[in-house]
């Protein structure tokens, strides 16, 4: 598998939310940069080859604390996380059959995590496969998670849709199973419909989570893994971050 996969690591955000002057990947988290953790969860891995970082503003502070070992793609722009996988692939394309895309701001994500999302996607044979997380409720340290998306399944247990908060009915919102937006992509339909998503949104940005309504529209399966709620957690604010200092979500 390992010459199969290359993972992509987002880096690229400017953590405004979090009032620190450096970039948000590098806040450290008991005692090393949130982007540490999850870079050692997946050398721990043993299975990808290194990691393509995608880096943005103030990209020197990234690239000087993380050093020589990784490959790093230049965000030029911050216009959403669908334009910063793009932003990769030149460094990528041609090179794997499989694309994982994480965040270098979500520290919880484990070794075996990724393995299984990896494992799981290929095994399926399909076009893109996500991680989920149930969730018991959206209260305490699990309140972040009412403004995830929310994955809607038939009665056959078959994903149809996910419902963005912003767009989600009364009931979708009731959903505990939520999408943190973690996958693993076939690379060759990654790269064909990539640069077909737009970004008729408030923010203006591209939508890496838009590749998900397309792939439905042409009738493929969305294949998923349940993955611990405390690995879909990313931090966005002050309190978040404490929350994970302190151990309090698990």
């Amino acid at each position: 598998m390992t010459d199969k996969v290359q993972i992509i690591v987002l880096a690229g955000g400017k953590g405004s939310r979090m009032n620190t002057d450096v970039p948000k990947v590098l806040v450290p988290l008991k005692g090393k940069p949130l982007i540490k953790h999850l870079l050692d969860a997946l050398a721990k891995s043993g299975l990808f080859p290194v990691p393509i970082i995608v880096v943005g503003q103030k990209r020197e502070l990234v690239i000087r604390e993380l050093g020589p070992t990784y490959r790093y793609a230049i965000q030029t722009e911050q216009l959403g996380t669908g334009h910063a996988v793009y932003s990769a692939r030149e460094l990528i394309e041609n090179q794997a059959e499989h694309v994982i895309v994480l965040y270098g701001d979500h520290p919880c994500v484990s070794a075996e995590t990724v393995k299984n999302l990896a494992e799981a996607h290929i095994q399926s044979d399909g076009i893109l496969t996500i991680a989920t997380a149930n969730v018991l409720n959206f209260e305490g340290w699990r309140a972040g998670f009412y403004d995830f998306g929310r994955i809607v399944r038939n009665e056959f247990g078959q994903i149809v849709k996910i419902a963005e908060k912003k767009d989600a009915t009364e009931i979708e919102k009731q959903i505990t199973e939520v999408n943190p937006a973690y996958f693993c992509f076939k690379a060759s339909w990654l790269w064909q419909y990539l640069p077909a998503i737009q970004n008729q949104n408030a923010q203006g940005e591209y939508y890496l989570t838009d590749l998900i309504s397309l792939a439905q529209n042409q009738g493929h399966t969305i294949n998923s893994v349940s993955i611990r709620p405390h690995e879909a957690l990313g931090v966005n604010t002050a309190e978040q971050l404490a929350m994970l200092e302190q151990g309090l979500v698990f």
